[in-house]
């Protein structure tokens, strides 16, 4: 039933994401990261089964993925009207984005070493999952870069920077808090599922 409940959700959002997106070029792109990760976790799920926190959280980014691919992370309707509301100079979706970049993998990064007994030291564990989740943001900046020179004049709805000069910066470090946030709020949570898997 879970599983049927997460495929659901899943597909769901994802074909309604593919129903006339704002920008076809665009949403391909943004969603092809959700795509690859339901291929992998579909061949994974009998040999290395996650803990249901990670699935949840995977398929929140996955739904933030295709959201913004449907819009484009510049247009998303409600954080249009958080612009207006706050007075913030540009639509911050993107921002949400970025964060789940770093808040996400840094739990999948830790369930991994912890499991394959990879780091034994808790602190170094913590080092790791932050520095994998900051590189692995800067590596998506470089790959935003080169898809850009591809697209051409087309970029602008794949970048998203809407003008602003230190959006690559401000992407990597909401990152990297993201994945600090989720380490000190979710490990104890996701330690309890851990030995239940082993169990």
């Amino acid at each position: 039933m879970y599983k049927v409940a997460w495929l659901g959700v899943f597909f769901i959002v994802f074909i309604w994401s593919a129903i006339h997106p704002k920008d076809q070029i665009t949403w391909f792109f943004e969603v092809l990261p959700a795509i690859i990760g339901i291929v992998v976790l579909v061949f994974t799920y009998n040999s290395f089964r996650l803990t249901p926190l990670l699935y949840i959280l995977i398929l929140i980014h996955c739904v933030i993925l295709m959201v913004g691919g449907h819009y484009t992370y510049a247009e998303v309707p409600l954080f249009d009207y958080f612009k207006e509301w706050f007075g913030f100079a540009r639509n911050n979706y993107d921002k949400v984005g970025h964060f789940a970049q770093g808040f996400v993998p840094a739990l999948i990064a830790r369930e991994i070493i912890i499991r394959k007994n990879i780091i034994p030291n808790s602190f170094w564990q913590y080092f790791f999952c932050i520095s994998f989740c900051l590189a692995f943001s800067a590596f998506y900046e470089l790959i935003e870069w080169w898809a850009a020179l591809a697209i051409g004049e087309g970029a602008d709805a794949f970048l998203a920077t809407q003008g602003y000069e230190w959006d690559t910066q401000s992407d990597m470090g909401l990152a990297l808090l993201g994945a600090i946030i989720g380490l000190l709020t979710l490990s104890k949570l996701h330690d309890k599922q851990l030995v239940q898997i082993k169990s």
